[in-house]
C-alpha cells in the first residue's frame, strides 16, 4: 500500500512536470487502437456534441496493457490487461462508437460521474440554510448528477504522454440545480507495474456539494464472457449502509456479519445473492450497495476491495482515499445494448466498484460531509491495479 502510495505521488509530479512544457499527443492513430483494442477504429470516436470535439484516447505501457478513453463522459472505453496465460484481456465493457454511448439504455458505461455520484434523496439539499432542487432522474430521486450528468459531457483532453490523459470540465453555477462554478481536472495514468490510476481534483467559487466516481464496468473473465456471479470478491467492510425501497440509505451503518454482504473473506459474487428473505437484496434487485470501507484516510491510499476472475485468473485490487465504496452487481443490465465485441449486456455480465463518499451524504448528518468551500481543493485518488492469481 505504501508503495503504491509513493508512485501515485511519483506518477502525479511527472505529470504536472509534463504539463509544464509543450503539449505531447499520444499514439492515437489507427494502428496504435487497433494494437490496443482490434474492434475499436479512432474514426468512430470523432463526432461533434453540444459543438464540442470527441474522440479516442490510447494509454500504453511496455507490461501489455492499455486503456482506451473517450472525453465523451471521460469514458473507459477498454482496460486490456494480460491473463494468467499472458494472453490480452478487455476487462472493461464498452462500445465501439461514441453514438453507442449517446443513444444507450445504460447512460453510465466507463463514464466519470457528478456532481454528486450515487443518489440524493427526492432530489433535494440545503447549505446554509438554502434549499436546492435538483432533477429526479431515478424514480423520486436524482441519481448520479440528474438528467445531464458528467458522462454526458465533452471533457476537454490533452495527453502529456502515451501513459497519461489530462481532462478538464467547467461544471457552470446552477448546472442541474447545483450551486457554484465548480472547475475539475481528472487524470488518467497508466502505470508500468499494470495500474490505472483516477485522480480527481476540484475548485469551486461558492459553496456546493461534490463526490465524484469512475462508473467502469467490469468483467475480468473479458467482454462477453459471461455471468460474474462465479467471480471472486472480496471488500474490506465491516459496515454497510443499508437502503429503503428507492435506494436511498436508512442512515444506519450496519454489520455485514451474518448476512450476505459479509465479502470480508473472499466470495463467489454469486453464491448468496438469492438469499431468501433478504429486504436488502430485494430492495437492490441483488447488490447495489455502499460499503463503509475500514480504512478510511483520504489523506492516503487504502486497500478497498479486491476481485478475481474465475476463468481468466486477473486480479483486480482497488485502492482508495474515499471512505466509502459501491457495489454494483449489473442487475439492471436487460440485453438492449450491444458492446464493442458484439454481445449484448446481459443480466449480471458485469460489476461496478465505485469508490465515492456515502449517497445522499447532503441528507445525512452522521455521514462524511462532500461539501466543498471556496479557497478549499477537492482531491481524490483511485487505483485499480491489475495482476494474476497466485503471482
Amino acid at each position: 500500500m505504501i508503495k503504491i502510495k509513493i508512485f501515485v505521488m511519483a506518477c502525479l509530479m511527472a505529470v504536472a512536470a509534463c504539463n509544464q512544457g509543450a503539449e505531447q499527443k499520444g499514439g492515437n492513430g489507427t494502428a496504435a487502437v487497433k494494437a490496443c483494442v482490434p474492434s475499436l477504429d479512432n474514426k468512430n470516436f470523432e463526432d461533434s456534441i453540444d459543438g464540442k470535439s470527441t474522440g479516442l484516447y490510447i494509454l500504453k505501457n511496455k507490461a501489455g496493457a492499455c486503456a482506451a478513453i473517450t472525453n465523451y463522459g471521460g469514458r473507459l472505453v477498454s482496460l486490456v490487461v494480460p491473463d494468467k496465460d499472458g494472453q490480452p484481456v478487455d476487462v472493461v465493457v464498452g462500445f465501439k462508437n461514441v453514438q453507442d454511448y449517446v443513444n444507450s439504455t445504460e447512460p453510465y458505461f466507463g463514464a466519470i460521474i457528478g456532481r454528486v455520484g450515487n443518489r440524493i434523496a427526492k432530489g433535494k439539499f440545503s447549505l446554509d440554510g438554502k434549499a436546492y432542487t435538483l432533477f429526479t432522474n431515478n424514480g423520486p430521486n436524482t441519481l448520479h448528477g440528474g438528467k445531464k450528468g458528467y458522462q454526458d459531457v465533452v471533457w476537454d483532453a490533452s495527453q502529456p504522454s502515451d501513459s497519461t490523459l489530462q481532462l478538464k470540465y467547467i461544471s457552470k453555477d446552477g448546472e442541474e440545480g447545483f450551486p457554484g462554478n465548480l472547475d475539475i481536472t481528472v487524470l488518467y495514468i497508466l502505470t508500468a507495474n499494470n495500474a490505472l490510476i483516477i485522480d480527481y481534483n476540484a475548485t469551486t467559487d461558492q459553496k456546493t456539494v461534490v463526490n465524484l466516481t469512475n462508473h467502469a464496468f467490469f468483467n475480468l473473465n473479458g467482454e462477453g464472457s459471461g455471468t460474474i456471479n462465479d467471480h471472486v470478491l472480496q471488500i474490506y467492510a465491516d459496515k454497510y449502509t443499508p437502503v429503503d425501497a428507492t435506494l436511498i440509505p436508512t442512515g444506519q451503518l450496519e454489520d455485514v456479519e451474518g448476512t450476505p454482504f459479509d465479502f470480508r473473506q473472499p466470495a463467489a459474487i454469486g453464491k448468496r445473492i438469492d438469499t431468501v428473505n433478504n429486504q436488502q437484496l430485494k430492495n437492490g434487485s441483488g447488490y447495489d450497495h455502499n460499503f463503509v470501507l475500514n480504512e478510511n484516510d483520504p489523506a492516503s491510499l487504502h486497500v478497498a476491495a479486491q476481485a478475481t476472475g474465475d476463468k481468466s485468473g486477473i486480479m483486480m485490487k482497488v485502492y482508495t482515499t474515499e471512505p466509502g465504496l459501491q457495489f454494483y452487481g449489473g442487475n439492471f443490465m436487460q440485453g438492449k445494448n450491444t458492446f464493442k465485441s458484439g454481445v449484448k449486456d446481459d443480466f449480471r455480465t458485469a460489476f461496478c466498484l465505485e469508490t465515492q463518499h456515502f449517497p445522499d451524504a447532503p441528507n445525512q448528518k452522521n455521514f462524511p460531509s462532500i461539501v466543498l468551500e471556496p479557497g478549499k481543493k477537492y482531491k481524490t485518488s483511485t487505483v485499480y491495479e491489475f495482476s494474476v492469481r497466485g503471482r
